[in-house]
């Protein structure tokens, strides 16, 4: 017998008993479904077995670790449904590229159908999988002889990533004779997976699932069709480049033409924001444009570069941040927990802002307002405006796309615009990266050097800060007139000689030391790129530093 420590009681368990049976006692007094266990303070799948004393805590669907490991796991089920309907071969090319919503795209590469009647196959064949509790295997393999079992499989993405790993051995799942790699923890069952749809969409298909917020349903989809296309636009580009995966960039950065692949998509991103400057120019009465994006998604660099395409076209931009509309301190509204809500509408003067902005418009001559941030005051500095036949604002806030914030200004004045850091890069074929996990490396890198934060705050801020984008920015996103994805494909390999040692250096035993394990492991993929190779308008240079631009 083993004792098992578990809130503070102490319990026998035989030896061997999995962690599946322990969750089973705990399961009542969680709300979400349990999906993981730490033991010691690691993390361990709930097939593991107990096998001496230990101390052991739960995570549950509700918390992301476990939300991510139903995803992973509900996709790795889909796989395992297109191999048995569909063959071997539409499963290897398969392609699960990104997330819209709670809907992850597959892209079936012309392997399947892409028609309702397909997705009901696979649909049925996954509910088979689900009814009878099919478990999820894991094994390790050394390094070669896992990079031979994919090679065999047809799976060249997997055994090029395996082959610039550093570890001697790798962990592959498998669920009745479908083997596959997953970044990350699977549930033991595909009984776990029990919500979820699968409808065509574009070249493949949309798998949905539950969100952490309501995990009890799976919700109609909600077609973000502008956000779709920008995503898809940017994988036909790192498919023209050769570059899919992490596998691929770091073929490419073995082979020492970084750079010239640094100055062809710099190129490509200034080409873009070019023509993003001549549709504004040719509507002809633009006056406001209006810049919002996610937390570090580049705005500043992104609002610098447009105005220099402006200026070449003969208008002269003027920078406004609608931080500066700030209500002071005392009158920002709260949140649940009593903290100040910045994020909100309601920080703002919306009156103020919107006054001063048809002013502006009216041709008059209009003083603007800075925001002192250490005394929590709007102050007034002399920076006095009017605006001229060829004068632009550039707007830039998180509420810009919301038509509340700019309630009086004309439409056809206005010209939004949504800016993200949308990551086009796979680890795999079947491991997508997400997108805020660049956001988040990008903000945790900018805050140590800009502010001295460590990288235990910046993972502890982030759920806040992904709430109030969730209900300022992503709702409005389809509302723009263009759409700019400021992520590069060779960043992360950059970003990765900066996060590693302010990641290291959270300690085991706080909260933020799970998700800092998940990064470093994430980036262990990688090889480093130095920064010096970065032009100085880059936009990764608001991040790790040397830009051109006061950002």
């Amino acid at each position: 017998m083993v004792t098992v420590t578990i809130h503070g009681e102490k319990r026998e368990f035989a030896q061997g008993t999995s962690f599946e049976t322990i969750a089973a006692d705990y399961q009542k007094e969680y709300d979400g479904t349990i999906a993981l266990v730490t033991v010691n303070g690691k993390i361990r799948e709930l097939f593991k077995k107990v096998t001496k004393d230990c101390t052991v805590d739960f995570f549950t669907l509700r918390d992301d670790i476990g939300y991510k490991t139903y995803v992973r796991t509900a996709t790795m089920l889909l796989l395992k449904a297109v191999h048995d309907v569909f063959g071997p071969e539409a499963a290897q090319e398969s392609c699960v590229e990104f997330a819209i919503g709670h809907g992850y795209y597959v892209n079936v590469m012309g392997k399947v159908p892409v028609t309702v009647g397909s997705a009901e196959k696979i649909l049925a064949r996954m509910r088979e999988l689900t009814e009878q509790g099919t478990p999820f295997m894991k094994r390790s393999y050394p390094l070669e002889d896992a990079m031979e079992l994919f090679r065999n499989k047809g799976m060249s993405d997997k055994e090029k990533l395996f082959r610039y790993r550093m570890s001697s051995a790798v962990n592959v799942y498998e669920i009745d004779g479908y083997y596959d790699y997953y970044y990350g923890y699977m549930l033991p069952n595909a009984g776990y997976v029990k919500l979820y749809d699968l409808i065509p969409y574009e070249d493949g298909f949309m798998l949905l699932l539950p969100t952490r917020k309501n995990p009890g349903v799976v919700e109609p989809f909600d077609d973000r069709r502008k956000l779709f296309e920008t995503m898809e636009a940017s994988q036909d580009w790192g498919r023209k480049a050769g570059i899919e995966t992490v596998g691929d960039l770091n073929d490419q950065i073995c082979s020492g033409s970084m750079s010239e692949l640094i100055l062809v998509q710099e190129a490509e991103q200034e080409r873009k924001i070019g023509e993003i400057a001549k549709e504004i120019v040719s509507r002809g009465n633009v006056k406001f444009i209006m810049i919002a994006g996610p937390s570090s998604s580049g705005k500043t660099s992104f609002s610098h570069r447009l105005s220099i395409q402006l200026r070449t076209l003969g208008k002269t931009p003027h920078p406004i941040a609608v931080d500066d509309y700030f209500v002071d301190r005392e009158l920002t509204p709260r949140d649940e927990n009593g903290d100040y809500n910045f994020e909100c509408l309601e920080a703002i003067d919306v009156k103020r802002f919107n006054d001063d902005m048809v002013s502006l418009l009216e041709g008059k001559r209009v003083e603007l307002p800075a925001f002192n941030f250490k005394i929590g005051k709007r102050e007034y500095r002399g920076n006095f405006k009017q605006l001229g036949a060829d004068d632009i604002l550039v707007i830039e806030g998180i509420h810009g796309l919301n038509d509340r914030l700019s309630y009086a200004l004309p439409n056809e004045s206005k010209f939004k615009i949504y800016i993200s850091a949308l990551t086009a890069l796979n680890i795999d074929g079947h491991n997508r990266i997400p997108t805020t996990d660049g956001r988040l490396l990008r903000r945790m890198v900018r805050d140590a050097r800009t502010r001295g934060a460590s990288a235990q705050r910046t993972i502890q801020m982030w759920p806040s800060v992904r709430r109030g984008e969730e209900e300022n920015i992503f709702p409005f996103q389809e509302e723009a007139d263009a759409m700019f994805n400021s992520a590069q494909i060779y960043e992360l390999a950059v970003l990765k000689t900066f996060a590693e040692p302010l990641l290291f250096q959270i300690p085991k035993g706080v909260p933020e030391y799970y998700e800092a394990k998940r990064l470093l492991k994430f980036l262990d993929y990688f090889l480093g790129v130095p920064s010096e190779s970065l032009p100085n308008n880059s936009i990764c240079r608001e991040f790790v530093g040397g830009s051109c631009f006061h950002v």
